[in-house]
């Protein structure tokens, strides 16, 4: 294909991060713990790159503990993100239970409404991207969509990610932004985009940063129901955009384990209530007082 021409360097590195982008998101829904991905050529061929840079995408899914990948046998999924919740829905009983579900229960509202704290945009990207599509095969059909998320400020100087035993931890700053800025852009342009097309009525949304370092992720669905789960610190191998790879401390959004958490109904005081509440009067405190 023309484009793979390009692939060397920085640009190959790009590409790279595209698919494993795109594996990550199908990782637990398109394939399951257990399965095996597609081969490398069929990749290849579906995502318009070269086998070279769907074998760097694996490599990256096979540092971060997602996938095994054996000589001849393929790539196999061995984790998914997991999601402990005390409600029983039809949708989240059935195989593993990952976040698209709840992304997509509260899209097939009328009114949508999600506030999130996250260290990156990245997992919420996907997850915007494939209810945009939903939206547009006629699917679902909401009115209003608010998002409001909270990001860290890009020049607060985080312990993670960085580069084991490296005082110049610049290239992960950047690495780090980088990746926020293209996701946090495609969510945004997604969402807006079904505004301009006038699939959606009202579409708001909004991006914070504020100066916290996020140790743990949450998800605010319509204002009953919560998803919150610790960051845990691993170490790692990883890839830079000009092929070094180095030992990085850093954490996974996508292998978080989540918590789920939904109002009792007429009862102010049951501990699901208190939970939820308690987060979105947090939320709302950092979001109106810290952030920018």
């Amino acid at each position: 294909m023309a484009g793979r021409g390009g692939e060397s360097s920085g640009g190959g590195g790009r590409e790279a991060q595209r698919v494993a982008d795109e594996l990550r998101a199908r990782i637990g829904n398109v394939y399951p713990l257990g399965s095996f991905l597609p081969a490398q050529r069929a990749l290849a061929v579906e995502l318009g790159v070269s086998r070279d840079t769907v074998q760097r995408a694996l490599r990256e899914l096979a540092n971060e503990g997602w996938i095994e990948s054996r000589r001849g046998s393929g790539s196999r999924v061995k984790k998914v993100q997991r999601i402990q919740s005390s409600t029983a829905k039809a949708t989240r009983l059935r195989g593993q239970v990952t976040l698209a579900p709840f992304i997509s229960e509260a899209f097939e509202r009328p009114e949508v409404t999600l506030d999130v704290y996250t260290l990156t945009s990245e997992s919420l990207d996907a997850h915007i991207r494939l209810q945009s599509e939903r939206i547009r095969g006629g699917f679902i059909s909401p009115q209003r969509i608010t998002l409001r998320m909270l990001l860290p400020d890009p020049s607060l100087p985080l312990p993670y990610p960085r580069v084991k035993g490296d005082l110049d931890n610049s290239r992960m700053r950047e690495r780090l932004r980088a990746i926020t800025e293209t996701h946090t852009a495609s969510l945004v342009s997604a969402l807006r985009d079904l505004q301009t097309e006038g699939l959606v009525p009202t579409v708001n949304v909004k991006v914070r940063h504020a100066p916290l370092t996020p140790t743990f992720k949450l998800y605010l669905l319509n204002e009953v129901e919560a998803l919150h789960g610790m960051y845990e610190i691993i170490e790692r191998q990883l890839e830079l955009r000009d092929g070094e790879v180095v030992t990085a401390l850093d954490v996974l959004g996508l292998g978080a384990t989540l918590t789920h958490h939904v109002k009792a109904p007429d009862d102010p005081r049951a501990p699901e209530t208190v939970f939820v509440d308690s987060m979105q009067q947090w939320f709302d405190s950092v979001w109106d007082h810290l952030s920018e």
